[in-house]
């Protein structure tokens, strides 16, 4: 006689949804503590239409594996260590370059254009990761690019979003010129941050390369920190004038996106 399948087959699993009542009432817990910082006992229950027994029970069991935490005077519950740990797991494994990539070839399929992913490194710009366009003529950043700060629209997208330290930084060593249409004075930079900064993108118009302009918007993290960069570059006949605000509204939408993806409370590129 064949040995009897235990569980049940998976096309009765596919039929339903069964939940653990007592899971998601830890859960809504959680949730609960997250959402309001900390919460007496009797807030929780009433906040979550429970009897105060039900969840004392809830608080008690999750004390007890760390997950949450009471305050000295033993009025308040937290949010306890262990659920940083398990959060932190989340952080680790979140990159921002495979979080980006979906996001940029959607840019790119928007706009026709390439779509590039960049990170600060030792005060320049790294190219991280490219989706191209299939025009003949185009950017091209292989991964590991280096770029000045000042001169790229990336960088500048970054330097909008961070401090006046950082900038005096930038601004402690001469502006290289590339082009004729580099910036190499502190005042120059300056007002294309401010207008960088009210609009929400970067612009770099010709700055770098002869020919060609890239429009870029920094991706905020959970701290609202500047973590990287998001951008569409292509010839000045395909990004004309009349095109810098349609690319700039697409790129800051991606830099959201993206910024939600790694868990930005908010993951707004700025607008000021």
């Amino acid at each position: 006689m064949p040995p009897a399948k235990r569980g049940r087959p998976k096309a009765m699993f596919a039929a339903e949804t069964p939940t653990i009542q007592a899971l998601e009432r830890a859960l809504d817990v959680m949730q609960f503590l997250s959402d309001n910082g900390s919460a007496t006992l009797t807030g929780i229950a009433t906040g979550l239409d429970q009897s105060v027994a039900t969840i004392h029970r809830v608080l008690a069991t999750l004390e007890s594996r760390q997950f949450v935490e009471i305050s000295a005077e033993g009025q308040e519950w937290h949010v306890g260590p262990a659920a940083f740990r398990i959060g932190s797991t989340f952080l680790r494994r979140t990159n921002v370059v495979e979080r980006a990539r979906p996001v940029m070839r959607a840019l790119t399929e928007r706009s026709g254009e390439t779509s590039n992913l960049g990170a600060e490194w030792q005060g320049r710009v790294m190219f991280l990761s490219q989706v191209e366009t299939h025009e003949m003529i185009r950017a091209f950043f292989p991964p590991g690019t280096l770029s000045a700060m000042h001169a790229s629209g990336i960088g500048k997208a970054l330097l909008s979003a961070q401090g006046e330290d950082r900038l005096a930084a930038v601004l402690s060593h001469p502006l290289e010129r590339f082009t004729p249409q580099t910036l190499t004075t502190p005042d120059a930079l300056r007002r294309a941050l401010d207008e960088a900064r009210r609009q929400g993108y970067a612009v770099d118009d010709e700055e770098r390369t002869p020919g060609m302009r890239c429009v870029a918007a920094p991706i905020l993290n959970m701290h609202g920190e500047a973590v990287a960069g998001i951008s569409v570059s292509g010839p000045v006949q395909r990004l004309p004038d009349t095109r810098i605000a349609l690319i700039g509204e697409m790129v800051r939408e991606a830099a959201i996106e993206v910024g939600r993806q790694i868990g930005a409370p908010l993951a707004v590129a700025p607008r000021m």
